[in-house]
């Protein structure tokens, strides 16, 4: 069902020092950067492993329980088809933040849950190309 890990998103107070940091110091490259009402966010990725990203997110208009679910705010993981993967899922017990997934930054699609401790977690389906 999970085809790949998709990204770790962090939560960050200044979206440019944060981007510079990566960029500028540790290498990274950005893939995506915008925002939307409640929150500004970007993608990086390394040049030799592109397919895992980095997701500093800064929050405009916190929302919800999403701002404070720690700096390291969730680990998301890749699906091809996100309605058969939440029913999946759904069948096995899981319980989604949201009644239906979200558009991402970039078009495609996202939904929550939580695991076992409460870690967030995040099922994404990438705008097919």
């Amino acid at each position: 069902m999970i085809s790949k890990m998709e990204h770790t998103a962090i939560i960050v107070s200044d979206m440019d020092r944060s981007i510079e940091f990566y960029t500028k110091i540790l290498g990274f490259n950005i893939r995506l950067r915008g925002d939307n009402p409640n929150r500004e966010l970007a993608f990086l990725y390394l040049e030799s492993q592109p397919d895992m990203e980095i997701e500093p997110i800064r929050d405009i208009n916190p929302v919800g329980e999403y701002a404070a679910c720690g700096i390291v705010n969730h680990l998301a993981f890749t699906v091809e088809d996100i309605a058969l993967a939440i029913h999946h899922f759904k069948e096995i017990g899981i319980h989604f933040t949201s009644g239906e997934p979200k558009p991402t930054l970039e078009g495609g699609r996202m939904i929550l849950f939580y695991g076992p401790d409460r870690e967030l977690l995040q099922l994404v389906e990438r705008v097919k190309s």
